[in-house]
């Protein structure tokens, strides 16, 4: 593999909707209008973002990752060491201009945003950190880096911070937080060779698969506490619950088999992502 297709496959192209998609509709939504900043900012949660995240976890979990199955393809490169030092040099140097640019046209509540967004990328899997080591700051941590662009957006945008957003944004972050858990189960195995800690690793794949379950409904909950059309957006949080069950009491052994449940899932994304757009579009003309 050469290595600009190294670098392509190590930032998850299949994931970079993940990240450009709540920054641009928070800030979207927020504004009512589509500006540079707009521009600049969806290209760099879109792309440069990701290269960092998952550029930097594959380099420093490499050794890990020879004992995980499912890596080398779309859920996660199995980078050659040769490309290591490419792979976080090409992170830096694709993301430091549009930091410099954000940080521009931001104002100090924007640059903590931003700061604290691109802090649990790194943290998440660089050394001495290795957030992505702590289990349940994992998960916290993993969240962040999906929630907190949305975030940005809103304070870049200078949005209203209100009670209904707050739920909004709450149910965001467990979702994420129920996420990242179901993902770690399938991995149980191949971290406990390679010494990695998580949330599964702690307390279990039957534990973290029903703790996920009920995160998921939790955020369901929070989300009819949302500006109307937001309610409907809690029967979309079903599936994803629903994903987990067949999974209800799975043993740490047979961890493995998660990972049918995880392909699931990254489609899953696609589907929500398209029904949440629709939503947002209807709350757009009702405002």
């Amino acid at each position: 593999m050469n290595a600009a297709k190294s670098l392509f496959v190590s930032s998850r192209p299949l994931s970079w909707v993940n990240t450009a998609f709540p920054f641009a509709a928070a800030y979207v939504m927020a504004t009512r209008q589509i500006d540079v900043v707009f521009v600049v900012g969806t290209i760099y949660f879109l792309i440069p973002y990701n290269l960092a995240m998952y550029g930097i976890n594959d380099v420093f979990d490499y050794e890990s990752d020879l004992h995980n199955p499912r890596k080398g393809g779309v859920e996660g490169a199995l980078l050659d060491p040769g490309v290591h030092r490419l792979t976080l040099w090409s992170a830096v140097i694709l993301n430091v201009p549009f930091l410099v640019f954000l940080v521009a046209v931001g104002r100090p509540l924007s640059w903590l945003v931003l700061a604290i967004s691109v802090f649990a990328v790194i943290a998440y899997s660089a050394p001495r950190l290795r957030f992505k080591e702590r289990p349940f700051l994992d998960s916290l941590t993993s969240s962040t880096h999906f929630v907190s662009p949305a975030v940005y957006g809103l304070v870049l945008a200078g949005a209203v911070f209100t009670p209904a957003l707050g739920a909004l944004l709450a149910a965001f972050f467990l979702w994420g937080i129920a996420s990242h858990a179901f993902g770690a189960v399938q991995d149980i195995v191949a971290d406990r060779e390679g010494g990695i800690g998580s949330i599964a690793t702690v307390i279990g794949g039957r534990a973290t698969i029903r703790l996920s379950f009920f995160v998921y409904l939790l955020a369901a909950v929070l989300l009819l506490f949302t500006r109307f059309p937001g309610p409907f957006s809690a029967i979309l949080m079903l599936p994803y619950a629903a994903s987990v069950l067949p999974y209800w009491s799975i043993t740490d052994a047979d961890a493995g088999r998660a990972n049918r449940g995880w392909k699931r899932f990254l489609w899953l994304n696609f589907v929500t992502g398209f029904l949440v757009t629709m939503l947002l579009i209807w709350y757009w003309f009702l405002t």
